[in-house]
C-alpha cells in the first residue's frame, strides 16, 4: 500500500470526461469521496470466485482471495491484491479520524480501511470498500 497520496496518477481524465465515463452514482462515490447506502452493493453479499477492478480506471485492485465477510454493510478485503494497488490516506472528514483508500491508479475514492477490530484475518485489517468503486471480473 502506498501513503504517497501526492503521487501523480497514471491515469487522468478531465472532470468532464469524468462525468461523460461514469454514471452519476459512481462520479459521486468515486470522484467525490461519497459512500453509497450499507447492504445495497452488488458485491457485499458475493463469493464468486475473481478479480476486483476499480471501475473507474479497471486496476486490479483486490481478489476474492482477500475478500472476508464482516458483516458492515460493504465489501470487505483484508489486504489488496498487490502492495502498490492502492494509496492510504488520512480522513479527517465528518469529525473522526479515518484512512481514505484510494485507487493507485486514478486516484478514485474506493472507501476506508480500520485497524484492530478483532476479525480473524491475517493482517487484522479491513478495507471496507463501496462496491459501485468495483467492477468484478469472474475467473474463468
Amino acid at each position: 500500500m502506498t501513503s504517497d497520496a501526492d503521487r501523480r496518477p497514471g491515469f487522468e481524465l478531465s472532470d468532464a470526461q469524468w462525468r461523460e465515463k461514469l454514471t452519476p452514482e459512481e462520479y459521486a462515490v468515486l470522484r467525490q469521496a461519497g459512500t453509497e447506502r450499507p447492504f445495497v452493493g452488488e458485491y457485499t453479499d458475493t463469493k464468486t470466485t475473481g478479480e476486483y477492478h476499480c471501475r473507474a480506471c479497471d486496476a486490479l485492485l483486490f481478489t476474492s482471495t482477500e475478500k472476508f465477510e464482516s458483516h458492515c454493510g460493504w465489501p470487505s478485503f483484508f489486504d489488496p491484491a498487490e502492495s502498490d494497488a492502492v494509496i492510504l490516506r488520512p480522513d479527517d472528514s465528518l469529525g473522526m479520524r479515518r484512512v481514505e483508500v484510494l485507487c493507485a491508479n486514478c486516484h478514485s475514492h474506493l472507501g476506508h480501511v480500520f485497524e484492530g477490530e478483532g476479525y480473524p484475518t491475517p493482517t487484522d485489517q479491513r478495507y471496507c470498500i463501496n462496491s459501485i468503486s468495483l467492477r468484478l471480473v469472474p475467473a474463468p
